[in-house]
């Protein structure tokens, strides 16, 4: 038996307390792998999106959601996972992408997809100018395509001389 009485609107506010495994200041809600959540009759049915097929931490992930709702006593939960469409770093909302600067990984500074004119869909584009997250400034150099993970680049402040991840846009 579910607790009675849950919306999915307080569901998504406990969810918004999990924090993702590999970079615990951002939320699963905020870094967009959360999809929906809905109830099936007693279940709680949470649907997600790794950040790439192979994610590692997808059952991390799932075991924390559940782990969190059962907590709030929601026995019946469902995980759903979904790989189309895609994760994309459009999904992030502005407070992660707040929580990635602050912890000292540069967000995402362009979108994915564009949604304009008639040719819509994932384009190339130029190396984005990315601003140090330590100390804002925007003279920064790519250092590698592959930093702490492959969904980030490593780049260096040429100011600061710091070293820091850019979380990719994808």
């Amino acid at each position: 038996m579910n607790a009675p009485g849950v919306t999915t609107a307080q569901v998504w506010s406990w969810l918004g307390e999990v924090a993702d495994p590999e970079i615990p200041v951002i939320s699963v809600v905020d870094l967009g792998i959360v999809r929906d959540v809905a109830f099936d009759g007693d279940a709680c049915v949470v649907t997600i999106t790794p950040t790439y097929s192979g994610c590692p931490a997808m059952q991390v992930i799932s075991d924390s959601v559940k782990e969190a709702l059962l907590a709030k006593g929601i026995e019946n939960v469902r995980i759903v996972s979904r790989l189309a469409p895609a994760w994309t770093t459009d999904w992030m909302s502005e407070a992660g992408k707040a929580a990635l600067k602050g912890y000292g990984i540069a967000p995402p500074v362009q979108q994915a997809i564009d949604i304009s004119g008639l040719h819509a869909g994932i384009r190339r584009r130029a190396a984005p100018e990315v601003s140090c997250p330590n100390c804002g400034s925007p003279h920064t150099q790519l250092t590698s395509e592959f930093g702490s993970t492959p969904c980030k680049a490593l780049y260096k402040c040429l100011d600061c001389r710091e070293p820091f991840d850019y979380f990719k846009c994808h």
